[in-house]
């Protein structure tokens, strides 16, 4: 398992910006992790455009990712989906519509809860699962409104076990029939850490939270 150049990128990146930090965090689980990822300090000019062209590059990437628009679920997935299709336009030439829904429904004006276009075929993009609620409810509100969903892409997946043998992000595919995309697994931080000197607290730390928590791949 090689990293591409936009994974080395987005490793090095995140670490730079303190968006991938390591040190002991509790999870909403109640496990203490070595390591944490924060799509919300993805918060200035540069970075955002920054994380539009990882995922931009990510699906281009991923050749079964077969949509006609982009998906965001509000509140962190809206200026995901809007830096990716800007990336997406920009880099790849694809002029790619996108959507999110709104917290309320708004009961003037245009009405609704949905701000873009929706229909077709719908990538949802957000930054990590954990327990696959945020993307339930995406595939919910995409199905209410008559599309599809052509799959979901997130930033980092944990590669995690839930309450059960399996991971939030294998459950959503077997029980959706949809794929599930990252820019980067754990698998591939584990490698990256691997291939670079003097990072060895870091990289013990990560592969004993594997071997406590990781689903079998």
């Amino acid at each position: 398992m090689s990293l591409k150049q936009y994974q080395r990128e987005f490793i090095e990146y995140s670490i730079a910006q303190n968006i991938l930090s390591f040190g002991s965090y509790t999870l909403k689980s109640g496990r203490k992790s070595p390591y944490f990822f924060n799509t919300g300090k993805f918060n200035t000019g540069e970075s955002i455009s920054k994380i539009g062209k990882f995922y931009a590059e990510a699906i281009e990437s991923f050749h079964e990712l077969v949509y006609d628009g982009i998906f965001g679920p509000a509140y962190k997935g809206i200026p995901l989906a809007t830096s990716t299709v800007i990336a997406l336009s920009e880099i790849f030439n694809k002029n790619i519509p996108c959507s999110f829904n709104r917290k309320e429904i708004k009961d003037h004006g245009e009405g609704g809860n949905i701000i873009g276009s929706l229909s077709g075929k719908i990538l949802i993009i957000d930054d990590v699962i954990t327990a696959g609620t945020a993307i339930r409810e995406s595939i919910e509100i995409i199905t209410k409104n008559g599309a599809k969903v052509a799959g979901v892409i997130v930033a980092v997946d944990r590669q995690e076990r839930g309450t059960g043998e399996k991971s939030a992000v294998q459950q959503i595919e077997e029980t959706y029939g949809v794929p599930v995309k990252s820019i980067v697994n754990l698998e591939q931080i584990i490698k990256y850490f691997k291939e670079k000197e003097g990072c060895d607290e870091h990289l013990t730390k990560m592969e004993e939270y594997k071997a406590l928590y990781g689903i079998n791949s």
